[in-house]
């Protein structure tokens, strides 16, 4: 099959956007590839049409359960099968995942990064029919990225330890071994697809031993981001292949302004349509939604705190709703002058929308990515990013549809000295960071020279109170001291309910249960291995919370509901003394501080085009002036 013929089996397209084919033809040349393509340019495409092409599987590398879910989800709908691991599954479920994917007809495992760093799973890996590695928003590779991620410094290494397994030879596949496939439930129709069908896996990769290419994507990155993503994913020669950043349908614009709140209501009755606002916080995003509902508007609130099932809600709600819905809309646009407007008495164009759709979804920054809404007409940020690529990601999720567009900072000259503070909580001081790690081990009760692999869930605003710690630094120190190796620190973390049966299967006939709380008690002992002695997690049984509440009740289980925490892990046993690499912390900070320079400046910027700026700082030295900003408007004018 070839690669034009993949994507019209699976996909129904006929041709490739510009520049997918260009990183297909590589991959399958085998050569490593470092692919930079603006949000919404298809990178999935670019690592899913050569999988097909070659019959392996994927690792897919990606920061974003939610992701991780929608895409499975969409290729499973066209009849390609696809798995992901990701915090919270059980050890039966990962186990399952892991052995479809070796021996079912599977081409594609997303997992998160930090799976890389367990050493039972990369054991497993290494017996995998790996083809290649897709490396989804690369730049967390980069400690110069404005997301860096130390867990994805571990995939050069799975690469080699995959290599160096297949290389000794010890490899061997057995043609029966399909039968130890398991479903999952997946339709049976799937299984019968041509893609792989009931092959052998031996001869479903047909150079196996061949070297592993790996593609890594991202929508942004400067030059230096760039060499370093080539450099720690180990390319054997440097490969990239960009498309320009530049988004011509969207208006860039900065309103300077020290009522946020009512700018947002003039814009939103000024440009029609669907809607984002970023805010910083999480209950600022709940007092910007109550006063857009307030103003007639539909809006609603999205942040990290959310239960998952409250954020799908929400997120679905807002993807229901359509642009082309509201009469008022215009597909040509709205000049940015009327942004510009004194006015701001027009009605806000929503009112007497069915509830069921929401217009406007005012978020943190743990919203957008991955969500594949096209109509999007306008992304407000109330509040100024870190970064030039936090913005630039954030307001590319307007107009992916090609539509005109807009993307609009609301800016107060006193953000700038809020934007300085910022510094402080974000790298605070070598004696706090001493401070945190010392009073956290205390906290956990990790006596020294111990601790090393161990797990928590820690309540961070708990922490602090106990140990007199201030909180914003706290998390900015647990942070750094997990990029230093001290700790791996994940924020906010689902983690699914957990049950342990307390009596045994004997004593369970003493109990008097009715028929509903026998059958969910039969179904925990056959799925759950183990349950009897450890708490194991459990999977779709949200709707028996109750029934499970009453058997705890009883004292026949033990059981801690779906909740939502921060995971410390000890990567190293506790030290009596830590050591900060002085350029480490230094070279950091003085990094942070030049992006949000560049930030400020571009807030600030009076004269020259706002597409100009930022492409320039990607690298695009050469870009054309938009035309559309507010900067180029008023230049016309002039």
């Amino acid at each position: 099959m070839t690669a034009q013929e993949a994507l019209k089996t699976y996909w129904g397209y006929d041709d490739f956007r510009p520049l997918q084919a260009e990183i297909v033809e590589s991959v399958l040349a085998g050569r490593d590839t470092l692919a930079l393509m603006p949000t919404g340019g298809g990178k999935s495409l670019c690592f899913q049409v050569p999988t097909m092409v070659m019959g392996g599987l994927c690792l897919v590398i990606s920061p974003l359960i939610a992701l991780m879910k929608d895409q499975v989800e969409n290729l499973r709908r066209r009849n390609i099968l696809a798995a992901a691991i990701y915090t919270g599954m059980s050890y039966e479920q990962q186990k399952t995942a892991l052995d479809n994917c070796m021996w079912g007809p599977y081409h594609f495992l997303y997992v998160s990064p930090e799976r890389l760093e367990s050493e039972e799973f990369r054991e497993r890996l290494a017996h995998l029919p790996i083809c290649m590695i897709a490396v989804d928003e690369a730049h967390c590779i980069s400690q110069w990225g404005y997301d860096f991620r130390p867990s994805y410094l571990k995939i050069a290494e799975i690469r080699d330890v995959v290599q160096e397994f297949r290389s000794s030879g010890v490899q061997e596949f057995r043609s029966s071994g399909v039968q130890e496939f398991r479903s999952e439930g997946v339709p049976s129709e799937h299984l019968n697809s041509s893609s792989a069908a009931s092959e052998p896996l031996n001869s479903r990769v047909a150079a196996f031993n061949s070297h592993i290419p790996i593609l890594a994507l991202t929508a942004t990155a400067t030059p230096d981001v760039v060499d370093d993503i080539q450099e720690r994913l180990a390319f054997r020669e440097k490969n990239v292949l960009r498309k320009s950043f530049a988004r011509p349908n969207i208006s860039y614009v900065v309103r300077e302004t020290n009522k946020k709140a009512d700018e947002i209501v003039h814009i939103l009755s000024r440009v029609p349509g669907s809607a984002i606002v970023y805010v910083r916080n999480r209950q600022r995003s709940q007092e910007i939604a109550a006063y857009l509902q307030e103003k007639g508007i539909s809006a609603d609130y999205y942040h990290a705190g959310l239960s998952s099932k409250e954020r799908s809600q929400k997120q679905e709600a807002w993807k229901k709703f359509r642009s082309s819905e509201v009469q008022e809309f215009r597909s040509e646009g709205v000049p940015s002058e009327h942004l510009n407007s004194s006015s701001a008495a027009s009605a806000p164009l929503n009112r007497g929308k069915a509830s069921s759709a929401i217009r406007v979804i005012v978020a943190t920054n743990a919203f957008g990515m991955g969500i594949d809404k096209p109509d999007v007409r306008v992304v407000i940020h109330h509040d100024l990013p870190d970064t030039i690529e936090a913005y630039f990601q954030e307001a590319g999720r307007a107009g992916r549809d090609e539509q005109k567009a807009f993307a609009v900072l609301l800016y107060d000259p006193s953000d700038k000295s809020k934007a300085r503070k910022r510094v402080a909580d974000n790298y605070p001081d070598e004696e706090t960071l001493h401070n945190v790690y010392h009073k956290t081990c205390n906290y956990l009760g990790v006596g020294a020279d111990s601790g090393q692999g161990a797990t928590f869930f820690i309540d961070v605003f708990d922490l602090c109170k106990k140990m007199h710690l201030p909180v914003f630094p706290t998390y900015s120190a647990l942070h750094l001291l997990s990029q230093m190796g001290y700790f791996g620190f994940d924020e906010e973390q689902e983690i699914h309910p957990r049950v342990r049966l307390r009596v045994s299967r004997r004593e369970l006939e003493e109990y008097r249960l009715n028929e509903e709380e026998n059958s969910l008690l039969e179904h925990l002992m056959r799925e759950y291995t183990g349950i009897f002695t450890d708490l194991q997690y459990v999977h779709n049984l949200d709707e028996k919370h109750q029934e499970l509440v009453a058997l705890a009740q009883k004292r026949i289980i033990d059981y801690v509901p779906r909740t939502k925490a921060n995971v410390l892990r000890l990567t190293v046993n506790r030290q009596a003394e830590i050591r900060i690499p002085h350029e480490f912390y230094n070279d950091r900070k003085n990094h942070y501080v030049s992006k949000l320079k560049a930030m400020v400046e571009y807030a600030e910027n009076q004269h020259y085009c706002r597409s100009q700026v930022m492409l320039g700082y990607f690298g695009e030295n050469d870009a054309p002036v938009c035309g559309t900003c507010d900067i180029c408007r008023a230049n016309n004018k002039h």
